[in-house]
């Protein structure tokens, strides 16, 4: 005879795995908008340790649904630079979709080399640490001993990283990431999804003056691509103005995979609050609102 509550609650199990991991997926396809223009450390080991300061962000971005197990990612950065060839950065990434979360934890080391006496360098980094990922009891509504859960949570984290280089100065940024070396290096378990992961990510960006403005104003085009494995290559275009006598910058960027998005950043010196709101273009739109991402980036013991 069959078990009839089991065997529901095993549907339900694969239904909301799979459904979570469906929106976890283009959460992550559609990652931190800050990361391009006020957090370039989360996008790129390289870039650990460019100002002259402590820097620490705290970031939280959650959809707009009424889809249960609404995704929701945080994340806390923090990079210094302890000599001005060296920079040192901690990543840490709490991912929540439905029952599951995942945590990744990074560690950073950089090395810039100076090319002249005009900022201009030459950026090497490397990440390395764990991921890990677990059904949250908490979210679970059925038979907890069910033996699908029980499998899934007996999956031991594993060792992941990132590695990338970059080209800066005082107006250009060049950049290339292979962020996920062990999709990169091995084959995917069996017991393990391994697909919607990013692959690659390579951005360039030039900051622009704009002379004789009483808010001391500067335009600033972006244009990203990412190699990502299971879906399609996606582009990036955005553009930061700033108004930096103010302490305003705004951000607009538009990303091929069906979305775009604004966003506003006050800067305090010290701190630096973002609020950045993304609207989903395509069929995403009839299950969520969009999304919502704040922000704060403390600069602490600033150099002179």
């Amino acid at each position: 005879m069959i078990n009839y509550k089991n065997t529901t609650f095993r549907i339900f199990l694969l239904t909301m795995l799979l459904g979570s991991l469906a929106l976890q997926s283009r959460a992550q396809l559609t990652p931190f908008q800050s990361m391009y223009y006020r957090n370039r450390y989360l996008l790129n080991p390289a870039l650990a340790g460019m100002d002259k300061s402590l820097d620490v962000n705290l970031n939280y971005r959650q959809q707009w649904s009424s889809f249960p197990g609404t995704p929701k990612v945080g994340s806390l950065t923090a990079d210094f630079s302890p000599t001005d060839k060296m920079g040192l950065g901690l990543n840490i990434n709490d991912d929540q979709s439905g029952i599951i979360r995942s945590t990744r934890v990074l560690a950073s080391y950089a090395y810039h080399v100076p090319l002249s006496d005009r900022n201009e360098h030459l950026n090497f980094g490397l990440s390395l640490g764990f991921d890990d990922s677990r059904v949250d009891y908490n979210k679970v509504n059925g038979d907890l001993s069910d033996n699908e859960i029980s499998a899934y949570n007996a999956l031991k984290p594993y060792i992941d990283g990132a590695v990338g280089a970059a080209y800066t100065n005082n107006n250009l940024l060049i950049s290339a990431t292979l962020p996920s070396l062990e999709s990169t290096l091995f084959k995917a378990s069996d017991s393990r999804f391994d697909a919607d992961i990013m692959m690659f990510i390579g951005t360039i960006a030039y900051k622009f003056p704009v002379p004789n403005t009483a808010s001391d104003l500067s335009l600033e085009p972006l244009a990203g691509y990412r190699v990502v494995k299971g879906y399609k290559n996606m582009a990036d275009l955005g553009l930061n103005v700033a108004m930096n006598r103010y302490g305003l910058d705004m951000q607009y960027i538009y990303h091929t995979n069906q979305s775009m998005a604004a966003g506003v950043g006050f800067d305090l010196k010290t701190v630096l609050f973002t609020f950045d709101y993304n609207f989903e273009t395509g069929p995403l739109t009839n299950y969520t609102n969009g999304a919502f991402e704040v922000g704060l980036k403390f600069r602490l013991f600033q150099k002179q």
